[in-house]
């Protein structure tokens, strides 16, 4: 199959989707800030965003068992219909109990909409493209990543937070609105509910070794995007959405470079670096919080770029390469579950970071968090070692004409 061809059709239209659904999302990168001008600490900022991590860890196991026998799009469109009017109520939600609820229900939207919709993009391309097809249409979130947090700063600089998630609300209608014109690439599958043996088979499940490296993947981009916005301030940098550019700039780069290498060389032969990569990255955050203070005439931006770029070289590789283990060592019958529950584990981790970091920022400071951080990531690359070397994969040669793939037009 000409790899150009995935580019087109319901491919297409699941990275458009996904574009728009993200972006919204990701217009919330800053909600700590909005929080700390409530009055709320690094604890509270810790809970708040924690609850949209806690809400995901719950729903994404339970959107797994059914999504199979309830289909993609009914969970699509629940996701998308959540995310709209969430993001709409932000506009007029001024305390900080309310705005945990907010989150909590971004939590069941991302939830309903992520799982549904990558088992959707999966059904719809051959294994032998999978790893190259699964970081291509992770490039579509990762351009918001890299859009969105500038959109939003600006309009919270000149407009204020309100029109911000106004912003946001607007970008998930126009997911919204694509879902209701999408349908399943597979018709769903009823039958009876999930019983006592898959519950254990699910419990299994957790045991394994991508989970435990999505655990650690997760604890550091949690805690990375969670608490950048509040450390740059007490640093005085303004133009941090500089840093979500080179780190998704960084991830795509990456991915449309290099995705085939996920493929062509092994999962390990790119796991095993990129969580290194990961650990370094935090590295330059705590070496920063160590020896800068805002009364110094250090120039930050160009090391939070660096370790943006790290960070973000990191992500590129590692959400599809662990993915496309995932799918290698999981049946087909029971790929929602199994995404489900890698996705719940990446959460736990992700919320685990927010509410532990946050605590241990608020008492003893920035340095000593990132420190930490660093340490465990390192302990989360020695463990990626264990991996068993996967037998490289032949994979289809890019046409001489297309070096690199194009997005399709509505998704640049």
């Amino acid at each position: 199959m000409d790899p150009r061809r995935l580019l087109d059709g319901p491919f297409g239209r699941a990275m458009v989707t996904s574009f728009l659904f993200f972006g919204s999302l990701n217009g919330f990168v800053l909600l700590p800030l909005y929080v700390h001008r409530l009055g709320g600490t690094e604890t509270e900022i810790g809970l708040v965003q924690g609850t949209y991590s806690a809400a995901g860890i719950v729903c994404q196991p339970v959107v797994g068992l059914w999504v199979d026998r309830l289909g993609r799009r009914w969970f699509m469109l629940l996701g998308a219909a959540l995310l709209t009017g969430a993001s709409a109520a932000f506009v007029v939600a001024a305390s900080i109990p309310v705005l945990a609820v907010l989150r909590a229900l971004h939590g069941v939207a991302f939830s309903a909409f992520f799982v549904a919709n990558y088992v959707h993009v999966v059904d719809l391309v051959p294994p032998e493209r999978r790893g190259w097809a699964l970081g291509i249409y992770g490039v579509s979130g990762l351009i918001s990543t890299a859009l969105a947090p500038l959109a939003v700063e600006f309009v919270i600089r000149h407009l204020g937070f309100p029109w911000a998630f106004f912003f946001s609300a607007v970008l998930a209608a126009g997911a919204l609105v694509i879902v209701l014109r999408s349908r399943d690439a597979r018709p769903p599958s009823p039958g009876a509910g999930p019983g006592r043996e898959v519950i254990r088979e699910m419990l299994r499940e957790v045991r394994r070794l991508h989970n435990a490296l999505g655990f650690f993947f997760g604890l550091g981009t949690g805690t990375v995007f969670t608490f950048l916005p509040t450390f740059a301030e007490s640093l005085g940098v303004r133009g941090l959405g500089l840093f979500y550019t080179a780190y998704a700039g960084a991830a795509m780069g990456v991915r449309l470079a290099g995705g085939t290498l996920i493929d062509t060389r092994g999962r390990k032969a790119v796991i095993v670096p990129s969580m290194f990569v990961q650990a370094t990255a935090t590295g330059i955050f705590a070496a920063v919080a160590a020896s800068v203070n805002p009364s110094l005439a250090v120039p930050v931006l160009p090391f939070l770029f660096l370790a943006g770029l790290l960070a973000g070289a990191a992500h590129g590789f590692l959400y599809p390469a662990l993915s496309a283990l995932l799918m290698d060592v999981t049946p087909e019958p029971r790929r929602g579950s199994a995404v489900g529950i890698f996705s719940s584990v990446f959460l736990v981790g992700n919320a685990l970071g927010a509410i532990f970091f946050g605590s241990l920022a608020y008492a003893l400071g920035y340095a000593p968090m990132w420190g930490a951080l660093a340490a465990l990531l390192l302990v989360g690359t020695l463990w990626s070692m264990r991996m068993r070397p996967s037998p490289p994969r032949a994979v289809l040669a890019l046409p001489a004409a297309a070096p690199s793939p194009a997005l399709p037009p509505a998704a640049r």
